[in-house]
């Protein structure tokens, strides 16, 4: 084989004469920066003349064509080849050299612009890292082709189908298979990919795989003969058609999407039309721009058509993800689908493609198309998210599935997939001011003059890095163009890279880490860490900021990474015999329930009277069961005049056979709020009682010839007559899941907390499955295992006190997708945001709450409804949160960064890492001049201020302590919690110091958290061992003048103040005396007494915030892991 490799000519040196003395003088030719590096070019005289070599005495027109190389990794290079008539070659070859040195910009809003004269080329970036930059027109294939033969194309591309495009334009073949490769985002083509084929390249088309190339439509009888299964798109002709037949054999795409995708208006594809209405200018330049944004517009308009359709398809799959096992459930997936969109995505499943999306939302990728599925969510798609109920059409769902009206059925699932309006107008400011952060080199004219590349190279390195430093230090931009600091540091970066100047690039870079660490160059730095040279080295101890960044890039190269298994698994029933921990593994797979605790109750149902491990064959009945009872439950249909009296998210969860009781004959019906009986002949409803409305229930023996019929009594507080149901077998379930069902309905309502209600139907739900499963006389025993809040009700009857009842107001469960609760260790509001629209979600206030293992949960505090289940920031412990900007969230970790959340995208794209130890508290620090600032400590008593608008230090200062708590910012004053408390001056050194009490320092005990009331002059404070808060004069820190006692409190964990209260946060003896529960004190600041306790947590209280005086929100420990929302008098 021949390689047309270009190789590099270095200096030769003459050999050695009889003398020793070899000649001084040796050829250098510099390196030809033309050609790029490492890319095997063997073919490309084939791809460059693709028609093959022509030689010819007559000029023709400029040609121009693309190609894509792309390595055994996947990476690609594109590349465009020109085919002209030139009389100088060198100039062509220089203008290419210093057109590859014209710097990318990286994702985000920063675009390069550079001069040729008389033209202004603008390259743009990427939207994201993710997303590739979109320089193309993505409206070329509608021109092409029609929406069915787009929608056939896409779903051969989905499928992995073997598709050859045809053009009589070579550009036109990569331009279009391009445009498809947008289509499809965010899935990735994953197999051979090949836009052109020369005429010496057609036996390619006979892969055995899964490929998509291009050819010459002079070849399209050629390669349709050579073989079957071909996918053959003629561009020219828009036809689609098969190497076998003129029709295409795929399935089509489901029926939904494909109907919102064609039925979709207002693609302006002319631009013709666009501008028809205005003058014809005379500046090319602004003719040129003028064409950009409107091809920019249509692009995101394309963009956003199309990540909707593949958003429709695809929506559901989260639903049957098991995160915590990496589990796909295929056939539950399957089964939920339209018979008519089986054959679709049976095999779509089965792709490469797929399973690396499977991948992405395994590992909560927060990419465009999570943000597009959370944001057009339907109400009844947030009801369920925020519920782990089993699956069960609703009402509303079922009306529409029966429905006689097609169109009907059709317009209201198309509605639940569109975008939101409001989201349309946020993202059209963004589209329209996407250009104007751009850097315009104006004294960067690039001039085809003659000089070597490594003169080009210093050119225009130095020309681009002083643009650069003059748009860092431009006054307007320093208050304007925060989140392009990193782009800056990005670009000045990789232009001190090509300059030799490495330790400049590394600090460019170190601030680009902890600015915007998505775009963070990894590979890049390690490279340049290893270049550096010894002298390079002393200079870095100098430079403390380079000490770390070099630590941490070592640290990273000699770390043994240990690759997490990221494979996708399919569920499998088990084939051998399962202890506890392995049944849990199962259960938690299946999809069934997640909960641990249930889980456990569950296989002691299940070896009831037998050796505790589960034999596979049980649990495949079980299984088999709880599915077919799922089926049955879609299989359920309501006459119109039934389904009128129920709510829309009502559920029938358990429908009886045709029994006889005293309200007729008919079938019992349970749904999650009611039983209700549905009457046999004419279909009516005769509602039997609501769960909340259960007086009593039991179980009678009626007398019949020698036989005793049992029969279920249930007496209902709004009715006089007790409804009584023959259920004769089915009897004692019957009894057991109203009873469990009922128990539930009074446990949420005294709690205010709706899980309850859910948790007591997945138990009832849980026990038909064992019964149905077990089918002996132990089937009733072992299912009475699961009435867990019937049980409780007896057992350990809790009152909730009337001042709890009357006080609070909800509970949410932050847990909820988890499998055990987790401690709610810090929590944040942050107010609504009138900037934005109302339909983007964004703008409702938030609430922030920091779990275990760095695992952030945001609510809608519109709604309390769970908005993200999952923001990732590191993996240790969370110990305090500030909102700052209304575009910010700061999050200081055990692990000592600080992390910097986007509040619109909710990702973590910045940290902060100069504190050494733990991060413990933030203090913000009142605006007083343009750049506002704000201090945090670490547990070393270290402080640091920094500048919000750089997030550079402005000043850090050491404290000695053994370990530094919080800190609080009173009127300008630092007040640290510590050992002691200690009153700081602004220079950083004690101004005064106060200590324990003397009765408390013979107890291992410290500072809490403190509250300073400037208006009274007074300082409280609390210990996280004692019973008591303290109250100190300003003026006088040596005693406490007062104390006030909280009575059954074993310490303090939190104090806030709100109005004029003080609200508490303790641990305290439960009423049984045998566990810890949270207590939360309300003390009056004028009285100095306790006004009301409350108990809603059955762990200790952890966090306390306010939501605008309006509501106080509390957090407890993992043995409840919930969060209580408390109204404020």
């Amino acid at each position: 084989r021949r390689s047309f490799i270009k190789k590099k000519e270095r200096l030769v040196v003459a050999p050695s004469g009889p003398g020793g003395a070899g000649s001084s003088e040796g050829a250098t030719v510099t390196e030809d920066v033309s050609v790029p590096k490492d890319i095997d070019l063997m073919a490309l005289p084939q791809l460059c003349f693709p028609g093959g070599l022509q030689v010819t005495n007559e000029p023709k027109e400029e040609r121009f064509h693309f190609l894509v190389f792309t390595d055994v990794f996947g990476n690609q290079t594109h590349g465009v080849v020109v085919q002209c008539s030139v009389q100088n070659k060198t100039v062509v070859k220089e203008f290419a050299a210093k057109l590859s040195l014209v710097p990318i910009p990286p994702p985000g809003q920063l675009h390069v612009v550079f001069n040729l004269r008389p033209l202004m080329i603008v390259l743009p970036s990427r939207e994201d890292k993710e997303h590739p930059a979109v320089d193309l027109d993505l409206h070329l294939p509608f021109l092409c082709f029609r929406s069915k033969q787009i929608l056939q194309i896409i779903t051969g591309i989905l499928m992995e189908q073997r598709l050859v495009f045809f053009s009589a334009d070579w550009a036109r073949l990569t331009l279009v298979a391009e445009c498809f490769m947008f289509y499809i985002h965010p899935l990735h083509w994953q197999h051979p990919y090949v836009p052109i084929l020369s005429a010496q390249m057609l036996d390619f088309v006979m892969a055995p795989t899964a490929f998509l190339m291009g050819c010459h439509l002079n070849h399209f009888e050629e390669v349709a003969a050579e073989t079957d299964d071909l996918i053959l798109i003629n561009i020219d002709d828009g036809t689609v058609s098969s190497s076998c037949s003129e029709t295409v054999d795929l399935p089509d795409v489901p029926f939904v999407s494909a109907e919102c995708f064609t039925k979709r208006k207002g693609l302006q594809l002319q631009h013709d039309l666009e501008v028809c209405h205005q003058g014809a200018g005379t500046d090319v330049n602004e003719m040129r721009m003028l064409r950009r944004q409107w091809q920019q517009n249509l692009n995101w308009e394309i963009k956003k058509v199309t990540l909707e359709l593949i958003v429709n398809m695809f929506r559901d799959v989260s639903g049957h993800l098991n995160y915590e096992h990496r589990v796909f459930n295929s056939e539950e997936f399957l089964k939920t689908r339209e018979l008519a969109d089986l054959p679709f995505y049976r095999k779509v499943l089965e792709t490469h493609i797929f399973h690396s999306f499977l991948k992405d939302r395994l590992n909560r990728k927060m990419d465009a198309f999570t943000r597009m599925e959370v944001n057009t969510r339907s109400e009844t798609q947030k009801m369920k998210a925020m519920t782990d109920n089993p699956r069960r059409p609703t009402m509303q769902e079922m009306a529409r599935k029966y429905s006689s009206d097609p169109e009907i059925r059709l317009n209201k699932r198309l509605g639940m997939s569109l975008p939101n309006l409001g989201e349309e107008r946020h993202l059209n400011l963004l589209r329209q001011t996407s250009l104007k952060k751009t850097i315009i080199p104006e004294s960067g004219e690039y001039t085809l003059r003659k000089c070597g590349p490594k003169r080009c190279v210093q050119s225009v390195t130095i020309r681009t890095t002083y643009i650069l430093h003059k748009s860092f230090i431009s006054p307007t931009t320093l208050h304007t163009t925060l989140s392009l600091f990193p782009r800056y540091f990005y670009l000045r970066g990789f232009m001190n890279t090509l300059c030799s100047k490495r330790l400049d690039a590394l600090s460019d870079f170190q601030n680009l880490y902890k600015t915007d660490i998505e775009i963070f160059p990894t590979d890049l730095v390690k490279a340049l860490v290893d270049s550096l040279q010894k002298d390079e080295f002393s200079q870095v101890d100098r430079r403390p900021e380079l000490k770390r960044l070099i630590f941490k890039v070592k640290t990273d190269n000699e770390r043994v990474l240990v690759q997490d298994d990221d494979h996708v698994k399919k569920f499998q029933l088990p084939k051998t015999h399962m202890l506890q921990e392995d049944f849990v593994k199962r259960i938690q797979e299946s999809g069934i329930v997640k909960d641990v605790a249930t889980i456990h109750r569950l296989f002691e149902a299940l070896t009831v009277g037998q050796q505790k491990q589960i034999d596979p064959e049980v649990f495949r009945v079980f299984y088999t069961f709880w599915k077919e009872t799922e089926v049955e439950a879609q299989d359920v249909h309501l006459p119109a005049e039934v389904m009128e009296h129920l709510d829309n998210n009502e559920c029938v969860y358990k429908l009886s056979c045709s029994v006889k009781t005293n309200q007729g004959v008919g079938k019992i019906a349970m749904t999650q709020k009611r039983l209700f009986l549905l009457t046999d002949g004419r279909p009516g409803f005769i509602e039997i009682t609501k769960f909340r409305d259960i007086k009593e229930v039991n179980i009678s023996f009626s007398p019949f010839l020698l036989l005793r019929i049992p029969s279920l009594k249930i007496k209902c507080s709004l009715r006089k007559e007790v409804f009584e149901a023959n259920l004769k077998s089915a009897c004692d379930l019957w009894n057991l899941m109203v009873r469990e069902m009922w128990a539930g309905r009074t446990m949420a309502d005294d709690h205010k907390d709706p899980q309850y209600m859910q948790q007591a139907l997945t138990n009832v739900l849980l026990m038909d499955a064992v019964v149905g499963c077990l089918q002996t006389q132990k089937a009733i025993f072992a299912a009475s295992k699961l009435a867990y809040f019937d049980r409780v009700k007896h057992e350990v009857p809790v009152m909730v006190p009337k001042t709890t009842l009357e006080t609070l107001k909800h509970k949410i469960n932050p847990s909820l997708d988890l499998p055990a609760p987790q401690t709610v260790h810090v929590l944040l509001y942050t107010p609504g945001q009138l900037s934005y629209s109302e339909a983007d979600g964004d703008g409702n206030p938030k609430l922030w709450c920091a779990l275990s293992g760095g695992r952030v949960v945001v609510f809608d505090a519109a709604s309390w409804s769970m908005q993200q289940n999952c923001v990732q920031v590191g993996s240790s412990q969370l110990n305090c949160m500030l909102g700052l900007d209304q575009d910010q969230v700061w999050i200081g970790s055990q692990d000592s960064i600080i992390y910097i959340i986007d509040t619109r995208s909710m990702s973590c794209n910045k940290q902060l890492t100069e504190h050494r130890h733990e991060v413990m508290d933030f203090a913000l620090e009142e605006i007083t001049s343009p750049s506002q600032t704000t201090y945090s400590c670490s547990a070393d008593g270290t402080v640091i201020l920094w500048d919000l608008s750089t997030l550079k230090v402005k000043k850090q200062f050491q404290l000695t302590c053994d370990r530094l708590m919080s800190i609080q910012l009173f009127n300008g004053t630092l007040w640290c919690c510590k050992d002691g408390i200690v009153e700081l001056r602004k220079n950083g050194t004690p101004h005064r110091k106060m200590t324990l009490p003397e009765d408390l320092r013979s107890i291992p005990t410290e500072f809490s958290s403190l509250i300073l009331f400037l208006e009274r002059g007074q300082l409280w404070t609390s210990c996280s061992d004692s019973d008591e808060l303290c109250l100190w004069h300003c003026e006088d820190l040596t005693k406490p003048f007062l104390r006030v006692r909280l009575q059954n409190c074993t310490g303090v964990n939190c104090m806030i103040k709100v109005k004029n209260q003080i609200w508490v946060g303790c641990s305290g003896p439960s009423p049984d005396q045998c566990r810890m529960s949270g207590k939360i004190y309300i003390v009056d600041t004028e009285s100095h007494s306790v006004e009301k306790e409350l108990m809603a947590h059955t762990d200790s209280v952890q966090a306390l915030c306010s939501a605008e005086g309006r509501y106080v929100l509390s957090g407890s420990a993992c043995q409840d892991g919930k969060i209580a929302i408390w109204k404020v008098e």
